[in-house]
């Protein structure tokens, strides 16, 4: 798996225990919180009709998505959270991008050294990392869609490119494009399974062995950190064995 095999992640985050979707549902809620700063209307603001989509494909009641808009915009009193930006060196020679949001920097600064140092990474010098990553669109759609039908619908909505991933189709658009994108298929029938923006490698390394070991285990343990929203990195790694490792 890698970071363009979407349709291997969101399978792999579908089987999440219990208590995990729990977790995710604070950091959903999180960021949720953040982006209502950029105004509290989620058709006037890109970043929070991500957050909220996200929300409610998760199945986070429409309640709690509201006070968590809030919260955010001023309305429940103010929850305040820095963001910030990890660049790190990984197993095998990766690169990896780390989201964090979080109300105490210095307690997630040594938390996440340490999570580095268990998991055979490093923090890497800004600018150094990020320069290998683009923030783009990506919308999954299941393979009954229709290859050319999608193909040509989405070309024609703005988007960048349509390719098979895994068990579906992955369509590529500029991060600004996205929703319009999204709407446009939708409004012609084709039901996305999942979108987001986030920040995709051009370029990936192939990772097998104990790099492969190390490199899951890390992205876990930061996924599992509480202050960590999103984690990107350029790895590769055959299905098979991400099966066995995650297992």
């Amino acid at each position: 798996m890698s970071g363009h095999n979407r349709w291997s992640k969101i399978k792999h985050t579908k089987a999440a225990s219990d208590a995990k979707k729990s977790k995710g549902w604070t950091k959903l809620l999180k960021e949720v919180t953040v982006a209502a700063k950029g105004g509290g209307d989620p058709d006037g603001n890109p970043r929070l009709r991500s957050a909220v989509d996200k929300a409610r494909a998760s199945n986070v009641p429409n309640d709690t998505i509201k006070r968590a808009i809030q919260k955010g915009s001023g309305e429940l009193g103010v929850e305040s959270y820095d963001e910030l930006v990890y660049e790190v060196y990984g197993p095998g020679g990766t690169a990896v991008v780390v989201e964090i949001m979080t109300d105490n920097r210095n307690r997630t600064a040594g938390e996440i050294r340490k999570v580095l140092e268990r998991g055979h990474a490093k923090l890497a010098a800004a600018g150094s990392v990020l320069y290998l990553f683009h923030k783009k669109g990506h919308i999954l759609f299941e393979k009954d869609v229709g290859e050319e039908k999608l193909m040509e619908a989405a070309l024609e909505a703005g988007a960048d490119d349509v390719r098979a991933d895994g068990e579906g189709f992955l369509v590529e658009t500029e991060a600004g494009k996205m929703h319009h994108v999204l709407d446009t298929l939708e409004k012609g029938g084709l039901k996305a399974l999942h979108s987001e923006v986030g920040m995709y490698p051009d370029t990936h390394v192939r990772l097998e062995g104990d790099p492969a070991a190390q490199m899951v285990k890390l992205v876990q343990a930061l996924e599992d950190h509480d202050d960590v929203q999103n984690v990107y990195a350029n790895y590769d790694i055959d299905d098979a064995l991400m099966e066995q490792l995650s297992a």
